[in-house]
């Protein structure tokens, strides 16, 4: 079987920026694979069209650019905010304020963002709200570990489902998963 359109695919990966002996970014393990439907838009567009047609047993080795992958930083994506917002029961915890840590945020819509804490002043903090991968190349190396058809219930539901793992795709399935 050939990796196409509705399979789910698993796979073993390593991450690198900027070239094949960049810094490595992450590593997933046959013991604990990455696991996607392809074609769902859950991946990398280009990610997945390098993978397009292999089966198990073979290996890829490619790159994506940053403009494809999550793009350059994005200066807008900078922001001061107001100190005050980070108080709890009128107090800032001073474990939350600090330097690199990544504080989990929503916008003004109720979006959940990320941003990371890149400088603090009395009255303002800045945050980075960039993909961590902005402005890299990405360069992945691999092995496809299996590929199987997805069931009409992940299709439907657009995630994995697994009778070990529940579903863990975060839906509201009104089919009887564990979604939540």
């Amino acid at each position: 079987m050939n990796i196409d359109t509705n399979k789910v695919v698993a796979l073993k990966y390593e991450l690198r920026v900027n070239a094949k002996d960049g810094q490595l970014v992450e590593k997933v393990e046959n013991e604990r694979p990455l696991e996607f439907i392809y074609g769902t838009g859950n991946m990398l567009k280009d990610f997945e069209s390098n993978l397009t047609g292999l089966k198990v047993g073979d290996s890829f080795d490619f790159s994506i650019n940053a403009e494809n992958a999550y793009g350059q930083v994005n200066k807008d994506m900078v922001v001061d905010l107001p100190k005050d917002i980070f108080k709890i029961d009128g107090k800032i915890d001073e474990n939350l304020l600090v330097l690199n840590k990544v504080v989990p945020m929503r916008d003004q819509q109720g979006n959940h963002l990320n941003g990371k804490i890149i400088e603090i002043l009395d009255e303002l903090v800045k945050m980075d709200f960039n993909h961590p991968l902005a402005g890299e190349d990405l360069y992945f190396t691999g092995e496809i570990l299996n590929i199987r058809e997805a069931t009409e219930t992940e299709l439907s539901h657009g995630h994995l489902h697994s009778e070990e793992q529940g579903c863990g795709g975060g839906c509201s399935c009104d089919s009887g998963c564990d979604c939540n």
